[in-house]
């Protein structure tokens, strides 16, 4: 083993180890940062993510002659106005059968006890009555824990409203002054970043609106599937549900976990245990279909990422940062594989053009040899010393034309 050879494999490695861990300390900062700033952060998220959505509307009316804050506006008020629908749509009918609904949930309750006091429970009212006085009490000392939460939950509730309107502001303005963005960040950005960072951008844009695009074909699919076997079985307020379910679907792991529980439920209150199974059955027929074949395939084709990417990527943010992490996993990965391609791009070499094929081939130098260029006989030049054409070195004077003031040669 050479000595030398060694010295430097381990000072390459400790330099490849030590660049490693300042990448990764930088990057920590980073993330550190946009801890801080995630108030400021997430609104801007939101509003990317809707003006991706709204944007193809708002581009068909500009091209069309409108101004544009005209166009913005008009697509910020539709946008409203369709999520003020989707929630009127999921409402009123739940309003209208409430009542039904509340004798349901009674009438379950009362057969989960009746089921529950027979064979093999056999638990009887003294049981259920001891059960139902323990957990008063635990609530009761736990009122300040309650209370805690319940402030908690009203403080989420109030930031989300919050956070709801300025991305909503934000969108409109990002619809009304979208595309002066590029132009303005060329001028800001000194030489070779006035031409990188942008192009980056437009693809990072383009990658959103593939990820958006993708998430509302996979809930249209949930959607109707799901719709389709609440019909098939009986179940009350199937547009609802298949609203609720679309709308879920954008928010992944836990939307289509509280679709789903409201579905079995109504099922489970409004026809029976039997019925709310098959729902259960099908929910979770179609959420295993969706979540391993559907969701995988349309966003690896639309992102460029493969499907086994993308279920790592979800499965990695559920578990950094719970459901934003899950909601933001994929368009993350996405971006960050725009910036490697687009890096790689840079980096590469350039590939030399193929020659031609009509062109001729250049001709090659003849070798210095003895009379290598040596004339045949009879030809001009080969009675010249040497036997080749006059050039430097030769001793025949060449004829040239008189210059100004010159007598001629």
């Amino acid at each position: 083993m050479s000595a030398a050879k060694t010295r430097a494999a381990l000072r390459t490695s400790s330099r490849v180890s030590l660049e490693t861990l300042l990448v990764l300390l930088l990057t920590g900062v980073a993330l550190w940062l946009l801890g801080r700033m995630w108030s400021v952060v997430w609104p801007v998220v939101i509003a990317l993510l809707l003006t991706t959505l709204t944007w193809p509307l708002a581009r068909f009316l500009r091209r069309h002659g409108w101004p544009p804050a005209l166009a913005a506006s008009v697509v910020t008020v539709l946008f409203l106005l369709a999520a003020a629908g989707i929630v009127v749509l999921i409402a009123v009918p739940v309003a209208s059968q409430s009542g039904e609904l509340a004798d349901g949930v009674v009438g379950g309750i009362q057969q989960l006890r009746e089921w529950a006091a027979g064979p093999p429970l056999n638990i009887g009212d003294d049981e259920v009555t001891s059960a139902f006085d323990t957990a008063v009490a635990r609530i009761q000392d736990s009122v300040g824990s309650i209370v805690t939460a319940t402030l908690t939950g009203v403080g989420t509730i109030v930031n989300g409203l919050v956070t709801a309107v300025l991305a909503l502001f934000l969108m409109f303005f990002f619809l009304k002054d979208g595309p002066r963005f590029l132009p303005w960040l060329t001028r800001q950005l000194p030489g070779r970043l006035a031409t990188d960072v942008p192009t980056v951008a437009a693809r990072s844009w383009d990658t959103l609106g593939a990820f958006v695009r993708s998430q509302a074909f996979v809930g249209l699919l949930d959607a109707v599937f799901i719709g389709l076997g609440l019909w098939i079985v009986g179940v009350p307020l199937v547009l609802p549900l298949a609203v609720l379910t679309f709308v879920a679907a954008f928010v992944p792991i836990v939307g289509a976990l509280f679709a789903g529980f409201v579905a079995v439920l109504i099922a489970l209150v409004s026809n029976g245990p039997t019925d709310a199974l098959i729902v259960l059955a099908i929910i979770v027929a179609v959420q295993q279909l969706e979540g391993n074949v559907f969701q995988p395939m349309v966003q690896s084709r639309g992102l460029g990422l493969h499907a086994a990417v993308v279920l790592l990527a979800v499965t990695l943010g559920g578990s950094l940062a719970g459901i934003v992490g899950s909601l933001l996993a994929v368009p993350v990965a996405a971006l960050i594989a725009v910036f490697w391609n687009y890096l790689r791009e840079q980096l590469s070499e350039p590939v030399p053009p193929a020659p031609d094929a009509d062109r001729p081939a250049p001709r090659q130098p003849v070798p210095d040899q003895p009379g290598a260029d040596r004339p045949a006989p009879g030809q001009p030049g080969a009675d010249l010393p040497g036997g080749g054409p006059a050039g430097p070195g030769t001793d025949l004077p060449t004829a040239r034309s008189a210059g100004p003031g010159e007598e001629p040669g």
